[in-house]
């Protein structure tokens, strides 16, 4: 690890460790590098631009079977 990326991690710790600016770095950090927000499926589905799908199925009877 170089130097100056390990002196950041300490500012970083730092800024952690004190009560005034804990709140504040851990907003940033969540911010930059917190997972992502988990979307539902459905809204995902709600949110879809579906106005060039074609959502109609034909209806196929299957395939006769000799039992």
């Amino acid at each position: 690890m170089p130097a100056a990326d390990a002196m950041l991690l300490r500012h970083v710790a730092a800024a952690l460790a004190d009560p005034v600016q804990a709140a504040e770095t851990r907003v940033a950090l969540q911010q930059r590098f917190g997972a992502p927000a988990v979307v539902s499926r459905k809204r995902l589905i709600e949110v879809a631009p579906l106005d060039d799908i074609d959502l109609e199925r034909s209806r196929d009877g299957g395939r006769l079977v000799d039992l």
